[in-house]
């Protein structure tokens, strides 16, 4: 009786502190020659607020560096569970100081529209990484990388290779983690994303470097239970907005 209670305790307290994030990972498209300054407003004044008000924090929003077309708008929402996903988006719709807020971003005429699409991704975060790390102070670059694998398997065994082995050579070699997250929905699948933090693009190039010659990595890189596991990679580097709370 005592080790069943002991066995219960121990399960009780790993799902209380190891229990894993759910992202929403929102990509918004500017139109060429566009105005988002309306999009901004909404996010800073109507959603973010919103959202924590109803329990959610660390809400990053940043845009791509450089001057691609279209522009892009990021919005990384952290849940504390799929359930209060559901929970959230379902408050919102009666939160009358949201609604409230919202109602100029509603009113942007269809000619003055402040994106052309957005799309949606949503993530279970690693076991080696289930909560958002917030940055730290001074963290002006971000680096959201996505790894496509030709199979399903192919993404279980990265995901695998990162809790077993590469975090702790992430953490040796400065590479920053921000979220690591199994991708459940969206476009891409299957596949994994992450985002890592630097002060600067030179501290990125550096501490990359560290990375590649580690003899940690260099031994997991060639281990036949991992080969194939990533077909291709997608990155895109970022610049936290002045609302951005990462």
């Amino acid at each position: 009786m005592k080790k069943y209670l002991l066995f219960l305790c121990l399960s009780i307290s790993l799902s209380l502190f190891g229990q894993k994030e759910y992202y929403e990972l929102r990509t918004y498209s500017i139109p060429f020659n566009g105005s988002q300054q309306a999009l901004h407003d909404y996010l800073e004044e109507a959603l973010l607020p919103a959202l924590n008000r109803h329990g959610v924090e660390n809400i990053g929003v940043f845009e791509s560096l450089g001057e691609p077309t279209p522009k892009q708008i990021f919005l990384l929402v952290p849940y504390k569970d799929i359930a209060t996903y559901g929970k959230v988006v379902t408050e919102l719709e009666a939160d009358n100081t949201y609604l409230e807020a919202r109602k100029v971003y509603d009113a942007v005429a269809h000619d003055k529209r402040v994106y052309s699409r957005f799309s949606s991704s949503f993530y279970i975060a690693f076991d080696g990484l289930p909560q958002i790390v917030k940055p730290k102070k001074g963290s002006q670059l971000f680096e959201l990388r996505t790894y496509e694998g030709y199979s399903e398997d192919a993404v279980r065994r990265k995901v695998k290779m990162f809790n077993k082995e590469e975090f702790a050579i992430f953490d040796a070699t400065g590479l920053h983690s921000v979220f690591f997250g199994e991708q459940v929905s969206g476009p891409l699948m299957p596949a994994l994303t992450y985002m890592l933090s630097f002060s600067s693009m030179e501290e990125r190039n550096a501490n990359w470097d560290k990375f590649r010659v580690h003899p940690d990595w260099k031994r997991v890189s060639g281990l036949p239970e991992y080969a194939h596991s990533v077909s291709d990679i997608k990155r895109t580097f970022l610049k936290p907005l002045s609302y951005s709370q990462l």
